[in-house]
């Protein structure tokens, strides 16, 4: 079967190390997208441990369309009948880009309506009950190129269940996982986010550090399939209860916000993982651990600072974490002048995408490059040759 990961822009490269690390290797990535091979076992495990995709479909069929007629045709000549049966409740989703076929619901409703006729031909019946289990289908229209998709989420990949407080503009657990993956942390190093807000970037640290797979707590649509061998989400469950660690980590997230730190702990809790949390105000930013990795997610000044503010944050930034030369920094944020604002260019830049803002990661390597190299070459996390 074939295979679709989607994914925020700039994190394809995650995508295809995670699902090598499974044994999956991807035949094409594309823009947002990661194409591969595989079976239900590798469905069900790409669902439990991919930390950066956003959904995982399977790809039903693809071909081109310019008209509706042509769109019906050649979704009703589609093989439904191993994917679908007539109780089943059948859910369209729909998106379209640069394509003749631009209005979503229409498309919608006419891939419903051909998946309808196809069915009844199949099953040789007059009706459709639609009174079973439900199953989303995905249809997406790229340059009047039409995928058509079953949705095996649900929610997406995003949602892991750890996360049921939030604070003012919180990162998605994709891209603070992203932002991991993308440094140079590794199981034995240190990591601080002095602006942890909800614990996003040090909990999907720590469930990296100890091989917990991100999704293991949460249900997926596919789970639903008729179709599907029955054991198979219980078998990749088994496997990754076997495959975690609980060992002591040296991961601090630290907030001036007392409220911050009480959702922190309690998402930490959660996610079965346990770290350092501090209530601390940037301009009382220190540590004792004599190199590491720091991340974070200031504000940008978009939504909740004026950027007088914000403009000081950065300063008092480049302030506290010169202080430290050995350690590797990484930042996001959408400001497009923030190098200049925070008075230094950065080593290496990632663009990437953040609740529909285009941001960018700026990465400030250690002076102790050669410590951080010799770990690449041994194999840690991540390799930034890879990425």
């Amino acid at each position: 079967m074939r295979f679709v990961a989607t994914c925020k822009l700039g994190l394809e490269s995650t995508v295809g190390i995670s699902l090598r690390k499974m044994g999956i290797e991807s035949y094409e990535t594309l823009d947002a997208r990661v194409l591969f091979d595989g079976d239900f076992s590798d469905m069900a495990r790409a669902l439990l441990w991919l930390r950066t995709a956003e959904r995982l479909l399977l790809t039903v069929g693809t071909f081109k369309a310019t008209s509706f007629d042509e769109l019906f045709e050649k979704t009703k000549a589609l093989d439904w009948k191993p994917y679908l049966r007539p109780s089943n409740k059948i859910h369209v989703n729909g998106k379209s880009a640069k394509s003749t076929l631009f209005s979503v619901s229409d498309c919608q409703s006419i891939v419903k309506k051909a998946i309808v006729e196809n069915l009844k031909s199949a099953y040789r019946t007059d009706t459709i009950p639609e009174n079973g289990p439900e199953v989303i289908v995905e249809v997406g229209i790229l340059k009047d190129e039409v995928t058509i998709a079953l949705d095996c989420c649900g929610a997406g990949l995003s949602r892991r269940g750890y996360r049921t407080y939030n604070v003012a503009a919180p990162l998605s657990e994709t891209l603070g996982a992203g932002m991991v993956m993308l440094s140079r942390f590794f199981p034995d190093t240190p990591l601080i986010d002095p602006m942890c807000g909800s614990g996003t970037i040090p909990i999907e640290a720590a469930m990296i550090a100890n091989h917990i797979a991100p999704s293991r707590g949460r249900s997926f649509a596919s789970e639903n399939w008729q179709f599907l061998p029955k054991d198979v989400f219980q078998i990749a469950r088994e496997q990754a209860r076997d495959e975690e660690k609980h060992e002591k980590l040296l991961i601090l997230g630290s907030d001036i916000d007392a409220r911050c730190i009480d959702l922190c702990k309690k998402h930490a809790k959660k996610a079965g993982v346990m770290l350092q949390w501090k209530i601390c105000d940037l301009k009382d930013f220190s540590t004792d651990w004599e190199k590491g990795v720091i991340l974070c997610n200031p504000p940008y000044g978009e939504r909740l600072l004026e950027q007088k503010e914000v403009n000081r944050l950065y300063h008092l930034m480049r302030q506290k974490f010169d202080q430290y030369p050995d350690w590797e920094k990484n930042i996001i944020t959408a400001r497009k002048d923030f190098e200049a604002v925070y008075g230094k260019k950065a080593d290496k830049r990632r663009k990437l995408s953040n609740g529909g803002m285009t941001c960018t990661v700026y990465r400030y390597f250690a002076q102790r490059e050669k410590t951080f190299a010799e770990k690449d070459a041994s194999g840690g996390v991540s390799s930034d040759n890879e990425l």
